[in-house]
């Protein structure tokens, strides 16, 4: 693992992995390291990824202020992890809220990114997306796992969690949703993922006080990289009617819509999103 020492002394953690024109990826929660990101459905075997462990999570230090999470917050450290990679221009993959994240970097940056790809994210939370969220909950009521993870992501989203272990556990167990089929290859890549604790601190943040007001829209005129939105077709949190959203606001915007598929694109399609991804950078 690599590493650079901010501006105001925190270690910023990331990991290089693959070889070819380099990507450099931020994952999301917020919350989460890159662990969950892995080599992002095969990518490195094309690309050299700098894969980023956002402020508190993974290798990466807690910031001194621990409201230091705010979205323009984790955009300044993608910008000291530019200038630390001696990059005129980055191209940058933000997945979840690492796409809201990229969003504002491309917006706050245009001339520093070369392409961009937003993969399974939003710019906002309206009514429209909660209303296909919950629908999409819907669809898997006769899902054994379905009562406990509902109950999960309730006490998730209400910050009903006092550590980094307890949110752990919540989200082990609301991850199903996040799939458009939760089986036997679903369960072991979440088996990957239990030993790591994610950062409280951040996620009761971003719930309580960023997650129903946000709203990028106004910013994303200003993004002038070529844009790749792709998200799953049935993924229930930032599904289509996010990229639509976002597609509509930028203007050089592809949009890809991944069949049978979720939340984590790059688990259950790795083809497929692998092929958007080359095939946009080429």
């Amino acid at each position: 693992m690599d590493g650079l020492t901010t501006a105001d002394g925190r270690r910023l953690a990331y990991t290089r992995t693959g070889s070819g024109p380099t990507l450099v990826c931020h994952g999301g929660g917020p919350g989460f390291s890159s662990l969950y990101l892995g080599n992002l459905g095969g990518l490195d075997e094309h690309l050299e990824l700098v894969l980023l462990d956002p402020r508190g999570t993974g290798g990466s230090d807690r910031p001194a202020d621990p409201r230091g999470y705010a979205i323009d917050d984790y955009a300044d450290d993608v910008e000291e992890l530019r200038e630390h990679l001696g990059l005129e221009r980055i191209d940058l993959l933000g997945h979840s809220h690492g796409g809201v994240v990229a969003m504002a970097y491309a917006a706050r940056y245009p001339e520093r990114v070369g392409r961009l790809i937003l993969a399974s994210t939003l710019a906002r939370f309206a009514p429209e997306q909660e209303t296909a969220m919950h629908e999409a909950m819907a669809k898997h009521a006769d899902e054994p796992w379905y009562e406990d993870a509902s109950a999960a992501l309730a006490a998730e989203q209400a910050g009903d969690f006092s550590s980094d272990e307890e949110l752990g556990e919540l989200a082990v167990r609301e991850f199903p949703f996040y799939f458009a089929d939760f089986g036997d290859k679903e369960r072991a890549y979440l088996d990957t993922l239990r030993d790591e604790a994610p950062n409280a601190d951040t996620l009761l943040l971003f719930n309580k006080e960023i997650f129903e007001s946000f709203d990028l829209r106004p910013q994303l005129g200003k993004i002038t990289a070529p844009t790749l939105v792709v998200t799953g077709e049935l993924d229930f949190i930032t599904g289509p009617v996010c990229a639509t959203e976002i597609a509509e606001e930028i203007s050089n915007v592809k949009t890809e819509i991944l069949p049978d598929s979720g939340h984590f694109i790059f688990v259950e399609s790795p083809e497929a999103f692998r092929r958007a991804v080359l095939g946009f950078l080429a």
